[in-house]
């Protein structure tokens, strides 16, 4: 059944950026959105919102509503205070109202039943002076005991590629808080050996050319992060730039792996060219799950999941869930099929949500799939509320299930 609980719907923006995540326990929906309704000129408006749980019709309450922040990213877990649950709920975004050092996370320690703004208090993450402004991924990954982990991108440097190009050279910052982001001094218990800064640098010296293009699809400000929920000291985080590309690659997606609490890093456990969208998740038996989307040497969008239970040193297990023409539909707007993709693992099994070409043709889907609109996927059509008009391709969202 839909519902149309969040808010937004401007004429030509509506909402953007949405990010959504249950609590662990007590069904409560969280969500963090940009708001083109409520902006102001041409400011998106990030905006917290809470929903008691799935089956209420009523819109979200808004607990926090704030202009500037970019790329609300929500990850929400529960905890138990003196028999009490609650819910503590983390809001990562590049809050550009707080430039240069714009990595930030809001959290709430009793985000389910406090009244708005629901104790959210926002933690400005970023220790160092970086160029201008971070990049605008910041991501966060919660260990089920409360070690919370969070990952940004900062710039070195910026400098104009041409037209709406950027040519950015960045590091890679991992930090970290054991008591659940909520203490007097948050996200400051990772340090950096080289120069004892908070913020532990994972890679240093990137360069992506944001604004690039490829398969019709916009670069820049791929990241992710995961940590193992049977073991907080083990984390993994993967990023996209274009350092040691050749000739004709858009970029190259990296992962490392930290068995020290983020204290030191593995070289490159798994690298994949001309990949974008990163996802990370850990499952409860331990196995990493990593969803990407790949321009392929054929021209089109791959999008891929792969399960690994020892960093690649054996050949993965691995799932080719979409692939289509990357030229179908075309762009008519950016981005094409999104900034970030999302993977999840609940237990042992993995969900996750992406977009992409909705041609009903079964070649496009290796592993198959059910639509909930009209298609004929004999004539490979898309059919119209009639059921008969044919409607042209666009792009959709999809989900998907790995059970263990």
């Amino acid at each position: 059944m839909l519902r149309s609980v969040v808010p937004g719907g401007a004429p030509g923006l509506g909402t953007g950026d949405i990010s959504v995540s249950f609590a662990s326990e007590g069904g409560a929906l969280y969500a963090g959105i940009l708001n083109a309704q409520a902006s102001l000129q041409d400011i998106l408006r990030m905006q917290i919102l809470r929903l008691p749980g799935i089956s209420s019709a009523a819109p979200m309450q808004v607990l926090v509503s704030r202009d500037r922040p970019d790329q609300p990213w929500v990850v929400a877990g529960s905890s138990q205070d003196n028999g009490v649950t609650r819910d503590r709920v983390y809001v990562a975004n590049n809050d550009l109202g707080r430039r240069p050092r714009s990595a930030a996370v809001d959290v709430s320690d009793d985000a389910r039943t406090a009244p708005a703004p629901a104790g959210f208090m926002r933690n400005r993450i970023e220790q160092r002076a970086p160029f201008g402004q971070g990049g605008p991924p910041v991501r966060i990954a919660l260990h089920p005991e409360g070690t919370v982990y969070a990952a940004f991108e900062s710039w070195q440097n910026a400098t104009n590629g041409g037209g709406d190009l950027v040519n950015v050279t960045f590091d890679v910052v991992v930090t970290r808080d054991d008591s659940g982001g909520v203490g007097a001094d948050p996200f400051q218990d990772l340090k950096d050996a080289d120069d004892s800064a908070i913020g532990r640098r994972v890679a240093t010296e990137r360069v992506e050319k944001f604004n690039a293009f490829m398969g019709q699809e916009r670069l820049g400000g791929d990241l992710t992060i995961a940590v193992d929920p049977t073991d907080a000291a083990s984390v993994w985080v993967a990023w996209c730039d274009r350092v040691g590309a050749s000739a004709g690659v858009g970029c190259i997606l990296h992962i490392r792996h930290s068995s020290d609490f983020g204290q030191t890093w593995s070289g490159d456990v798994r690298t994949v060219t001309n990949a974008k969208n990163p996802a990370l998740a850990a499952n409860t038996d331990s196995l990493l799950g990593l969803a990407y989307q790949q321009f392929s040497s054929q021209g089109q969008w791959v999008t891929v999941l792969e399960l690994t239970a020892d960093d690649w040193q054996t050949p993965a297990e691995r799932h080719v869930l979409h692939q289509a023409p990357a030229n179908v539909p075309t762009a008519r707007f950016l981005p094409y099929m999104g900034d970030y993709i999302r993977l999840l693992a609940v237990g042992r099994d993995f969900y996750g949500v992406f977009s992409g070409n909705n041609t009903p043709d079964p070649a496009n889907f290796p592993e198959g799939v059910t639509y909930q609109r009209h298609a004929d996927f004999v004539s490979h059509r898309l059919l119209d509320l009639d059921n008969v008009t044919q409607v042209p391709p666009s792009i959709d969202p999809f989900f998907y299930h790995r059970a263990a």
